[in-house]
């Protein structure tokens, strides 16, 4: 996380063209409910049975899966709540309604709810290669970064990428992406030229999978850092989970994390990350958030935070969704008036596949983590655009901002 940096910049908008992909032909559109409450539910992995496709709800709780062929069957899982299996009408016109119940259970005499975090900690790490993929697979990725100024959305980015992944223990190639077909839209208005680059882009699949990288928190040197403390068991796909908080233990120089760790009891595979960087000094954290900004603009940080979802197939775990979100103040000398911003990105994996080394994409297509997506990319125009693509499910609010945006 320390790598995760912001680049303060101007947006520049750029054309290429891409090939796309046609074979997905059939699709089912739907919302995922609290069974409850009826409380709209984001990030509710919508996955069909028996095929490496998936896609994510939006904060709407809405979703679209599209495959080659109608999918009979859908399959939700989300943190906290039982997994739920679905049939899909034989012909879903209308949009499929669905709720999910919370996870409710009990715990034995011989469920074991305690222990020392740090040494499951320390397992789970030595246990990253056992469980994961000792063949090279690729990725479908979908990616979305948004900026908005105070409550206004100002830029919105898209693309569908590839991302190959080597095994675990082959440490001469190189994880890459490469964007097969993107997309964006910025504000044309002057006094919204300044926005922001979360450093990684459409390649923050490769720069920000802790897990593969053991980076920051995963790692044996890096946890003396921190305090840990072993929170109650949560379910995650129906399987029980270790919970352990981490909090600051030390200052050493940079800003540390704060968040949780979901590692699964039976096989210590980790399968969910949340942190958020330290703000408790101002100095330390905007080092960690920025590289650099234009002259007579002070920067103020309020939130730098990563959530990572990791889904086990075949007995191994692969990321599969992450969501960086941060949050900053920006105010030029000369105006009593500071500005918010946030800046959202997503990237959910939609599809696997699995091979030898010809999956490796080639080095000079690799999307390199300090290009701007605006370069290779084109207008936002076609709303056809992502039709033979699994993708995140824009909110109602986002296609707002698009429609106004588009006007402008």
């Amino acid at each position: 996380m320390k790598r995760l940096l912001l680049i303060v910049l101007l947006l520049l908008l750029g054309v290429s063209v891409f090939g796309q992909n046609d074979t997905l032909r059939f699709s089912v559109r739907g919302v995922v409910r609290d069974a409850e409450n009826g409380r709209p539910l984001q990030a509710v992995a919508v996955a069909i049975p028996g095929t490496r496709i998936a896609v994510i709800t939006n904060s709407d709780g809405t979703f679209v899966i599209k495959a080659p062929e109608q999918p009979s069957q859908l399959d939700f899982s989300m943190l906290g709540y039982r997994n739920l299996r679905v049939t899909v009408p034989e012909s879903p016109s209308k949009v499929l309604s669905v709720r999910m119940n919370r996870n409710s259970f009990t715990l034995d005499a011989a469920t074991v709810i305690t222990g020392d975090p740090m040494a499951i900690m320390l397992l789970a790490i030595q246990r990253i290669n056992d469980n994961s993929t000792s063949t090279p697979e690729l990725f479908d990725c979908f990616f979305r970064e948004t900026v908005q100024k105070r409550q206004r959305f100002i830029y919105v980015s898209e693309a569908v990428t590839s991302v190959y992944k080597s095994p675990a223990r082959d440490i001469f190639i190189p994880d890459r992406a490469a964007v097969v077909k993107s997309r964006l839209l910025t504000s044309p208005r002057a006094s919204d030229t300044l926005g922001v680059k979360i450093l990684g882009g459409p390649a923050m699949a490769v720069d920000l999978d802790m897990v593969k990288r053991r980076s920051t928190l995963i790692d044996e040197q890096e946890l003396v850092n921190y305090n840990l403390e072993m929170l109650l068991p949560e379910m995650i796909n129906d399987r029980m989970q270790f919970v352990i908080k981490f909090t600051p233990a030390a200052e050493p120089g940079y800003a540390l994390q704060n968040g949780l760790v979901y590692i699964d009891r039976e096989t210590l595979a980790f399968t969910r990350i949340e942190m958020s960087l330290d703000m408790s000094d101002p100095d330390l954290a905007t080092r960690a958030m920025l590289v650099k900004q234009p002259s007579g603009v002070r920067f103020r940080p309020k939130e730098m935070s990563l959530l990572l979802n990791y889904s086990t197939d075949g007995g191994k775990t692969r990321l599969s969704y992450l969501r960086t979100r941060f949050r900053f103040n920006c105010d030029w000398r000369k105006k009593l008036i500071a500005t918010d911003y946030t800046v959202v990105a997503e990237m959910v994996t939609t599809n696997r596949h699995e091979g030898g080394r010809e999956l490796q994409i080639p080095r000079e297509e690799a999307f390199n983590s300090r290009d701007a997506l605006a370069d290779k990319t084109s207008y936002y125009l076609d709303p056809d655009f992502w039709a033979a693509y699994n993708i995140i499910e824009p909110s109602t609010s986002l296609e707002h901002a698009i429609g106004r945006l588009k006007k402008d």
